[in-house]
């Protein structure tokens, strides 16, 4: 029997639905003490996009369930491909609780075809921890059983058919509709060499303020992280010769003023 086209092109978009980047330290099930620093590694899975394929990444420490994985700590929010496939990190004893296979990292990964993938690592234990879990991490923990982490979110596959872009996922997402102690806002727009723009209204509609009145509760809200910027600049050293001081009455002023 001869395959289906619909077969071919299920063959053809695998590569595609693969993560790039496969974490392989801290190991599944390993134990790391916290507040100590330790090194994480990773490699080319072997499926498109290759790590060459990348630019920058984002890595965080998370905890709970592998369908709702809650963010607890950012590791690096500018880490660079070209500086190699491993980082070292510390993650304070105070960040989380302790338990059996709770933490994994995940890994924001922006390509330089555009759009970006999301890895998680498998789980792993961190020793000595002096903190609490949020009921939402105690609620996902419940759930989950064994080493192996959320699946990855490949949105670089998408942004090749045309279907997503650098701006997708929760970097998306408006600021006012998102949830949880870290919040992502977009990647800043970048300048233009001349303004074109005959539209000056504004991008956004005005917000309203209210003075506060009374002593305000304890923001919920600890850390904003922005999408990093995918473009790329050159320079050069400025060879033009400095100009000479004067010698008319602009010197005679600036001579008052020495000490």
């Amino acid at each position: 029997m001869r395959p289906s086209n619909a077969l071919y092109l299920l063959v053809a978009c695998c590569p595609l639905a693969f993560a790039d980047v496969e974490f392989t330290v801290p190991a599944a099930g390993a134990s790391v003490a916290g507040g100590t620093a330790f090194t994480v590694t990773w490699t080319d899975s072997g499926s498109a996009p290759s790590i060459s394929d990348l630019t920058s990444y984002q890595l965080f420490l998370e905890a709970g369930s592998n369908t709702a994985p809650q963010q607890l700590y950012p590791l690096t929010t500018a880490g660079l491909f070209s500086a190699g496939n491993t980082i070292t990190v510390t993650v304070p004893k105070g960040t989380g609780g302790t338990g059996t296979n709770a933490y994994f990292l995940k890994m924001i990964s922006v390509a330089t075809a555009g759009g970006t993938v999301t890895n998680f690592s498998n789980r792993f234990t961190l020793t000595g921890m002096a903190g609490t879990f949020s009921q939402a991490v105690k609620d996902g923990l419940l759930t989950v059983s064994g080493t192996t982490g959320p699946a990855a979110v490949n949105n670089v596959a998408a942004a090749a058919a045309g279907t997503a872009n650098v701006e997708g996922g929760v970097w998306g997402t408006p600021y006012n509709l998102q949830t949880g102690p870290t919040r992502y806002a977009p990647m800043q727009p970048i300048p233009p060499t001349a303004i074109t723009a005959t539209n000056t209204s504004p991008l956004w509609p005005t917000s309203s303020v209210v003075l506060a009145s009374t002593y305000l509760p304890i923001p919920s809200v600890l850390t904003t992280q922005t999408q990093i910027q995918t473009f790329s600049v050159s320079s050069h050293a400025n060879t033009a010769a400095a100009a000479s001081q004067p010698t008319d009455d602009m010197q005679r002023f600036l001579n008052r003023w020495k000490d």
